[in-house]
């Protein structure tokens, strides 16, 4: 087992090499076989020209992308106005001849694209997924990974007999902090994690809210089925399509928008892949303007081995749009200290003292301080070429040329899928919840979470 100093030496020599990596040798024959050229242009296309695309994903993909020799040829969009706007954004902002595709059919008629970036509706990106590795493209997809067990399911069966990179839009994974920490644990020097507290609070009445596009969309520019997709065949509704994070079942809200990211860490740091249990409470206290989705969310997880009960520990998540107050915070906890995702330190507070110890027969507990390389998680929602998109992003790209594996693979999205379809039902049943790990499925009680 990694001593305290020796970890700290290793991170401190290598943690800028992990933030990035380079381009791998020793390709297994069936890799081998998908290596592009080093000096081939990769053609990527877009799948919907989304706030979080413009705002995000497209700056750290071109950050990158003239050194490593990406360009963006297609954008496909159901709403021909964001259609419009995406293929002159990108022609604007890079020179490019990009071409409008109507939708994702379209899309891939088309024999020149290698690579796609979907940032569509969070219930459409497990399918939009599927389709993409059907049609033998590599593809970043946003999180959260699925809504549902089923779209869930279905996603993951089409990767795993795929050859695609699949990059699941879980930056945290690229973030040189983050992979300390994860190393920092693994090496057993923090000693068994005994609760995780995680936070993400806003005061924002109009995260989410897009009033004036609701008031000028016009019903014969969207495809509306397609957007529907496996969804009820519901009338057209500006603000589902527009406003989907509010409206359950286009998106489980602070679930699957928040909570995703930091959960996600959890199945990271511990090698766990899902939750023993979650029950969880909320309800929309403050933005009463027809959401069907909580403004206000706790849900209290239970993880450890499934079949030793004794051992294990808690994460409690709560999240709000009505105060601001705490910010974004993930706090590890031990018996001998603190693991703060916020400062980016490790610490001995709460940890076990002398005189407490010596109740039980034991000796002080107290890890030795040390610091993780300072990257600050930010609220926004659409925060520019931020470090933590933009390692990701090039994570994505380097994998594509050399095959690896890249830092968010397939496994990473569903295992938080499961964890965010798990509160999500806890929240809508108010019953406490489990995974069945046979089907499959998210179990409420004796039956089966579906909406």
């Amino acid at each position: 087992m990694e001593n305290r100093r020796s970890f700290i030496k290793k991170v401190s020599a290598g943690v800028a090499m992990t933030t990035f990596g380079g381009i791998g040798v020793g390709f297994s024959a069936k890799s081998y076989a998908r290596i592009i050229g080093a000096n081939s242009v990769i053609n990527v296309g877009v799948v919907g020209f989304s706030d979080r695309f413009k705002g995000s994903l497209f700056p750290s993909f071109m950050h990158h992308a003239k050194a490593l020799k990406f360009r963006i040829v297609a954008v496909s969009d159901i709403w021909s106005v964001r259609r419009e706007e995406g293929v002159s954004f990108i022609r604007a902002n890079t020179g490019w001849n990009v071409s409008p595709c109507q939708n994702n059919e379209e899309l891939y008629n088309r024999k020149d694209i290698d690579a796609v970036i979907i940032s569509t509706a969070d219930f459409q990106h497990a399918l939009h997924l599927k389709e993409a590795v059907l049609a033998g493209k590599d593809v970043y997809v946003e999180k959260p990974f699925a809504e549902t067990m089923d779209d869930a399911n279905e996603a993951l069966t089409a990767c795993q007999t795929s050859n695609a990179v699949i990059q699941i839009g879980s930056q945290r994974r690229s973030g040189a902090n983050y992979q300390a920490a994860r190393e920092y644990i693994k090496s057993g020097a923090f000693g068994d994690i005994v609760m995780a507290e995680m936070s993400w609070n806003v005061n924002q009445p109009g995260r989410w809210r897009r009033p004036a596009l609701c008031r000028s969309i016009r019903r014969q520019d969207v495809d509306w089925d397609r957007f529907l997709m496996n969804r009820p065949k519901v009338d057209w509704d500006p603000r589902i399509y527009l406003e989907y994070r509010l409206f359950w079942p286009y998106s489980s809200g602070i679930p699957g928008q928040w909570m995703c990211h930091q959960i996600d860490t959890v199945h990271w740091f511990t090698g766990l892949d899902h939750p023993r249990s979650v029950v969880c409470n909320g309800g929309i206290y403050q933005w009463k303007d027809g959401r069907s989705n909580a403004d206000t969310l706790t849900a209290v997880f239970d993880y450890g081995p499934q079949q030793d009960t004794s051992r294990g520990f808690q994460v409690v998540y709560s999240s709000r749009f009505t105060n601001a107050a705490g910010g974004i915070k993930e706090l590890y906890y031990a018996n001998g200290g603190t693991l703060n995702l916020d400062s980016n330190t490790i610490s001995s507070e709460g940890g076990l003292q002398t005189e407490d110890a010596k109740v039980m027969n034991m000796r002080a507990n107290l890890v030795k301080p040390a610091s993780l390389p300072a990257i600050k998680v930010e609220a926004g929602a659409n925060t520019g070429i931020d470090p933590l998109t933009s390692a990701h992003m090039r994570n994505w790209m380097e994998c594509i040329r050399s095959r690896k594996e890249t830092n968010a693979p397939i496994t990473a999205g569903y295992n938080h899928a499961v964890a965010c379809v798990m509160a999500n039902a806890a929240y809508r049943t108010g019953l406490r919840v489990h995974f069945d790990t046979k089907t499959k499925q998210v179990m409420a009680g004796d039956g089966v979470f579906k909406y």
